[in-house]
This record gives structure tokens, sequence and C-alpha cells, in this order.
């Protein structure tokens, strides 16, 4: 039997960290399969990026990376050919945790998807 002790990490073990290019991969291939031949509606944009959010983060559980929470952002617009600045700043462990993004862009829409993965101490 296994004690709480025994099971207790501060770190994960380096084949069990967030590895961004395996993320980018991951959404990457969910923003073709949802958005290949869409057009934008504003009507439906919020009920896409829910469901890509949803389907990026229940691929992120698959992986198997115990014990890290996942924030999955997902911005859709129409593409107009203007320019789009995002920025983010974020207090974590530079050790653990980390954040990947994918951009999806098409004659009609552009995406993207951000995924931050912090390890749960």
């Amino acid at each position: 039997m296994a004690t709480v002790a025994e099971n207790f990490s501060l770190r994960p073990n380096h084949k069990k960290k967030f590895r961004a290019p395996v993320v980018k991969e991951i959404m990457k291939k969910v923003l073709q399969q949802k958005l290949d031949g869409q057009e934008y509606h504003p009507d439906n944009v919020t009920n896409y990026t829910k469901e890509i959010a949803d389907t990026i983060c229940a691929r992120l559980k698959e992986v198997g990376w115990d014990r890290y929470k996942y924030i999955v952002q997902v911005v859709i617009g129409e593409q107009r050919g203007e320019g789009l600045k995002m920025g983010c700043r974020c207090f974590w462990d530079s050790d653990t945790d980390s954040y990947a993004e994918e951009m999806y862009t098409s004659k009609q829409l552009f995406c993207v998807a951000t995924v931050y993965g912090i390890y749960h101490y």
C-alpha cells in the first residue's frame, strides 16, 4: 500500500513534463479538423470556440501528464486583413509550467489557440 509521502512529488518526471511541441501538434490537428471548410458566422463563433477548447483539453488529458492543470483559450475572428496582437503575463514555476500556441488561418477566418500547462504541487 502506497502512502501519501511516497506519491507526493514537487517536480514531474522529465518524461511527464508539459511539452510544447506535443501540445502544438494536438492543437494543429484539432483546429484543422474543426475549422477546415468553415465560414465565419458571428452567431456560431461562441460554439466553435467552446467545442475547440473542450476537444483540445480532452486530447491533452489523454497524453497522461499527471497533476497538470490546463487553461485553454481559443479566439476566432473574421479574416479582414487586419492585424491582431495578443499578449499574456504569467507568474509561475518556469521549470514545470509552460504554454503553447497555434494559429489557423483561412480566407474566411483566423483562430488562435493557447494552452497553459500548470503543474499542481
